[in-house]
């Protein structure tokens, strides 16, 4: 099926279209989602709200870009979504143990393994995502879309609907965040 036969199909309501779509982009969709919610759970929600509003929003999808484009933006917005929705809940919790409520902080980085990462690696792979996790949101963007998704900078662009020279910007920005980050004490 090619991505015109595709489109037409979801918006036509075919479920073999729908199963298509999720056959071929769970595993893309998932593995960005969990670059930048670095939690199986999240990244699985994430996922589910992901195809979710592909399937509600098709109508509206203009196809200037790629579907594949247009699937990374919507994962890029729902995770960083969740994790703003978390940090809030994360402030919200230490103002209740400030003022004596107890309560641990609602997000705790997890020990975190990608399942792209070989098992003698996880050591390192999870001092990576946690220095990843304490990128700016946008730097964490590129650097996971470019170095664990493999796009290129153009697709990069495009789903951050922001300019080549930006996206290197960013990539080179972040780069330098985690060479500090990671060179400091462990």
């Amino acid at each position: 099926m090619d991505e015109q036969e595709l489109i037409q199909g979801l918006r036509n309501g075919d479920e073999a279209a729908f199963k298509y779509l999720v056959d071929n982009y769970q595993d893309r969709v998932y593995n960005t989602a969990i670059g930048i919610v670095q939690n199986a759970e999240d990244a699985e929600d994430v996922a589910q709200e992901v195809f979710i509003q592909v399937f509600r929003s098709i109508n509206s999808f203009k196809a200037e870009s790629k579907l594949s484009t247009w699937i990374y933006r919507i994962t890029t917005t729902r995770a960083l979504d969740l994790l703003r929705s978390r940090k809030s809940k994360k402030r919200f919790g230490f103002l209740q143990r400030l003022f004596g409520e107890g309560n641990e902080p609602i997000y705790d980085p997890p020990d975190f393994h990608h399942p792209g990462v070989e098992l003698d690696q996880k050591e390192n792979a999870s001092r990576l995502f946690k220095a990843i996790e304490q990128l700016p949101d946008n730097q964490k963007t590129a650097f996971i879309l470019h170095k664990l998704e493999d796009l290129s900078y153009l697709e990069i662009s495009d789903v951050m609907k922001t300019s080549i020279p930006a996206v290197e910007s960013l990539m080179h920005r972040a780069k330098q965040n985690l060479r500090r980050i990671l060179s400091g004490p462990t």
